[in-house]
């Protein structure tokens, strides 16, 4: 084989090896893409989850508020029912005693 044939033939195989390496080295950019855009959507999802939770505990906790200011309310009301009933029998009650 001549000087000329062996060197063509050593450049095209460190051309191929070449194009080998690049094709290893841009598989392993896609994998390492794909891992990254992976680790970013799980993020996104417990971040959604976590949202979402909050969300519903929020609500629950407005829920129960409101729930706590109306049995508030109903027993204020309740109170100046009873105070206003209080004060009516006693009303009759001295009405009734009093000589007329």
């Amino acid at each position: 084989m001549g000087n000329q044939e062996e060197q063509s033939l050593k450049g095209a195989r460190r051309l191929e090896k070449r194009a080998a390496e690049e094709a290893k080295r841009l598989a392993k950019e896609q994998e390492r893409k794909k891992a990254h855009l992976a680790r970013e959507q799980a993020i996104e999802e417990v971040q959604k989850e976590r949202e979402t939770k909050r969300s519903e505990k929020r609500a629950a906790e407005e829920i129960e508020q409101l729930a706590r200011e109306q049995a508030r309310r109903e027993a204020y009301l309740a109170r100046e029912k009873a105070g206003a009933e209080a004060q009516e029998a006693r009303k009759l009650k001295a009405k009734k005693q009093s000589p007329e």
